[in-house]
């Protein structure tokens, strides 16, 4: 549990601590999830509210594999962003990069639970939401630098001043490896397609890892065919381009290996935190050095195991836990799971 205080966004790591293995930088709210599925909110009598926001979510389950790991973001003052700094401390999750707005409150996100592929989701992050307000000149450079993993995402280029602060991040990283860009893509936050469009191709040019869906794909490179979307991006000079094909499973790419796995068997209860949850596996594989196809095959099945689930955050697994269904989908047993597949990441 984190014994630092919230600070300033601009504090450098202090000194005689060591580098962060995970630093990530992007949404940050409260999750408020319904307790009764398989109808619209209007129906819904009562809810339970959870940590969440994706670049959040990626930075908790990183830190779940046992990873020292900080977030940068900011909140409302408000009760949900006090709230936000106990559930990030509660994890583990380094909050001094998590700083206070004056204005827009702390975003909450509703969601319905249609099992097993419809989760549609309700976002209150209007005018603006404060982790869109991240200034350039608090960006914790030495962190963001010296950290195993960087981890972005394209919703933080959607305005300005978070536009300009990623890009100075990016700046002071200098492409180093492992810098991670989440390419998703939520329409609502954008006022043109083609606007995102740009902005993700400007950050391809800084990034050495891509991760995305076939549709995240087309708006960053053109491409919803999971091998030339993956062409594309290792043509934009990333090293490593990893593309969700739903029911197909986890296409990564690299200049010198192409790995597919298929997806992991499980009861969808709610897909809206697999992604984060295979992000953060995703960290853990890289920062450990595995061949690729270990790191999609452990990605893969973190992601499904909070599939399976209701809530995000507080679901993301432990290395142990993914170990332990790994075991057991390879056994004899494993091979007469009774499950449905995961068919596509609902983020």
């Amino acid at each position: 549990m984190s014994t630092q205080p919230p600070t300033t966004a601009g504090q450098a790591t202090p000194a005689g601590e060591t580098a962060y293995d995970v630093v990530a930088i992007g949404r940050t709210g409260v999750d408020i999830y319904p307790l009764q599925h398989g109808v619209g909110l209007e129906k819904v009598r009562t809810f339970e509210k959870f940590l969440g926001g994706s670049a959040t979510n990626v930075a908790v389950a990183a830190t779940r594999h046992g990873h020292r790991t900080a977030l940068i973001t900011r909140t409302g003052h408000d009760a949900f962003g006090r709230y936000i700094h106990e559930a990030l401390q509660d994890f583990g999750v380094d909050d001094r990069y998590v700083t206070a707005v004056d204005g827009p409150p702390t975003p909450v996100t509703f969601c319905e639970v249609f099992p097993p592929d419809d989760f549609p989701l309700y976002f209150y992050r209007y005018p603006a939401a404060p982790d869109l307000l991240v200034e350039p000149e608090e960006m914790p450079l030495d962190a963001i630098r010296d950290a195993g993993v960087y981890w972005s995402t394209v919703t933080g280029l959607s305005q300005e001043p978070s536009r300009a602060a990623h890009f100075r991040g990016w700046a002071a990283r200098a492409r180093r490896t492992h810098t991670v860009l989440d390419l998703d893509y939520r329409p609502m936050f954008w006022s043109d397609p083609a606007e995102a469009s740009e902005q993700v191709g400007s950050a391809l040019d800084h990034v050495t890892v891509a991760v995305g869906n076939r549709e995240e794909c087309e708006v960053a490179v053109g491409e919803t065919d999971p091998q030339r979307a993956a062409d594309a991006l290792l043509e934009r000079g990333v090293e490593l381009a990893v593309v969700k094909q739903g029911p197909k499973g986890v296409l990564a790419a690299t200049r010198d290996e192409r790995v597919e796995v298929p997806p992991f068997p499980v009861e969808v209860v709610n897909g809206l935190g697999a992604g984060d949850a295979f992000g953060g596996a995703l960290c853990h594989g890289l920062l450990e050095g595995w061949d690729l196809r270990r790191v999609l095959e452990f990605a893969n099945v973190a992601g499904a195991i909070v599939a399976s689930k209701l809530e995000c955050s507080t679901a993301m697994p432990t290395s142990a836990e993914v170990e332990e269904r790994l075991a057991g989908a390879h056994s004899p047993q494993g091979s007469r799971n009774p499950f449905a597949a995961v068919a596509e990441e609902a983020r």
